[in-house]
């Protein structure tokens, strides 16, 4: 299966599962604009490698915002989540955490490993 054509609730539901696990409080402003990038981004693994052209305004559209905004809410819905995640999902994920001394990665690695992992998780069912 390809996730262009995955029920749109199930992905949204697979993606926010994820987050969650890595520890993204639901109630930032970041989680919602992050969800939404992944989701963009899993369709279209294109719009990572231009986050700010593409991607940020794209969402920022959608909510009604600014790309500076969007920027900055999902580098600090990452912040949140590198300090208070999981550390064995994050190893997981990145093959490193918080405990290994590395920083935390960048909102376009953030987003397009998450992304990549759910296209190809998706495609394996």
């Amino acid at each position: 299966m390809d996730i262009a054509n995955m029920n749109e609730v199930d992905l949204e539901r697979y993606v926010t599962r994820i987050m969650l696990d890595m520890g993204i409080p639901a109630h930032l402003k970041g989680y919602h604009y992050l969800r939404e990038a992944i989701i963009l981004s899993g369709k279209d693994m294109e719009a990572v490698s231009s986050v700010t052209k593409l991607l940020y305004p794209t969402v920022a559209k959608r909510f009604k915002t600014t790309d500076q905004k969007v920027e900055r809410a999902i580098r600090n819905a990452i912040e949140v989540s590198w300090t208070r995640g999981n550390i064995d999902t994050f190893e997981e994920l990145f093959g490193y955490s918080v405990g290994t001394g590395k920083g935390r990665p960048t909102n376009s690695e953030y987003i397009a490993r998450i992304a990549d992992k759910i296209r190809l998780d998706v495609r394996d069912l």
